[in-house]
């Protein structure tokens, strides 16, 4: 929990009785969670959302397994191993826990095959990544696809999700010495701002006619540079905020442009259902595979938070076992 905004200090762990699930609800014995730039945003006091100060929690990804039932759930029993797909009120029900309460339509079973840390990081980039190029996007076979911060959580799913659909994913970042990891990580090419000029190369890598889609999950100035490299016609999702900069509205290439939030469709069941089958197939079939950078203890969130902070993941995910 913690009590003032600040860095990753104001965190404290605390002792609290369990709750008993309301109707609707389940409780889930939280096996572990990974940190997301999004818990820094609200810590911080980042985000616009409202945060109850004192006392409050944070979290919104996490795995683990339904240990009580609230009046009317069906469809899951206790001992059910679940992933988080939804927390409504991360500062009162938050993942940073051993145990937190959620509704019932917000957990979707856990994908065989998946470690608890590897479960614990995967949906809230993946589903990101889904919603904004399929759901959002109609990303098609033999699309090439533009992905920013390739590095990232999302970027690495997008390259993924890319690939399972027949897709060709373009990795952009800022450093040329990214480039054999992103190609292990599923780029078709790699496109680095401190090397190549990003509209020249993705024409070179598309035969002239530009990238059908771009996912931008970095926003500010840059966002022209990536117009450029669109083709006419095409799509560009803006599904991020790493820059906090102004981003000039999208000027010169026709495009379709969508700004894109993953909550848009992780609170839509309809989606969500879809989206659990993309993961499981893609999990089954090896296609899907999140990346694990450090796994600490709870004791250690703190550390965990800091590490995120200052860059030392270099795009893979923290866990924290519970």
């Amino acid at each position: 929990m913690f009590d003032e905004f600040g860095g990753p200090d104001v965190m404290h762990v605390v002792e609290e009785p369990v709750v008993p699930p309301a109707t609707g609800e389940v409780r889930i014995r939280i096996e572990a969670f990974a940190v997301n730039p999004l818990d820094q945003m609200m810590r911080s006091g980042a985000v616009p959302a409202i945060v109850s100060l004192p006392h409050a929690r944070i979290g919104v990804e996490g795995t683990g397994l339904v240990d009580a039932l609230g009046p009317g759930v069906t469809g899951l029993k206790v001992g059910d191993p679940v992933i988080l797909t939804a927390v409504p009120d991360a500062s009162v029900r938050g993942s940073h826990a051993e145990y937190t309460t959620i509704p019932a339509s917000r957990v979707v079973a856990r994908p065989t095959g998946l470690t608890v840390a590897e479960a614990a990081a995967i949906w809230v980039a993946f589903s990101t990544a889904y919603g904004a190029l399929v759901e959002k996007a109609g990303m098609r076979p033999g699309d090439h696809v533009l992905v920013t911060a390739a590095s990232g959580g999302v970027g690495r799913a997008a390259m993924q999700i890319a690939n399972q659909i027949g897709a060709v994913p373009l990795a952009v970042t800022r450093h040329a010495a990214r480039q054999d990891d992103l190609i292990a990580a599923g780029a078709a090419a790699v496109i680095a701002t401190d090397r190549d000029d990003v509209a020249d190369a993705v024409r070179h890598h598309t035969g002239g006619s530009g990238a059908d889609i771009v996912l931008d999950v970095v926003m500010g100035p840059g966002q022209q540079e990536l117009v450029k490299a669109a083709r006419p016609g095409g799509t560009l999702v803006a599904a991020g905020f790493l820059d906090p900069r102004p981003t000039p509205f999208p000027a010169g290439t026709p495009l379709t442009v969508f700004s894109y939030r993953s909550f848009e469709h992780t609170l839509d069941a309809v989606v969500v259902k879809r989206m659990a089958a993309f993961l499981n197939a893609g999990v089954r079939l090896g296609a899907l595979r999140p990346a694990i950078d450090r796994v600490f203890a709870l004791d250690d969130v703190v550390e965990a938070h800091r590490h995120l902070e200052e860059g030392l993941h270099a795009g893979r995910k923290v866990v924290v076992t519970a």
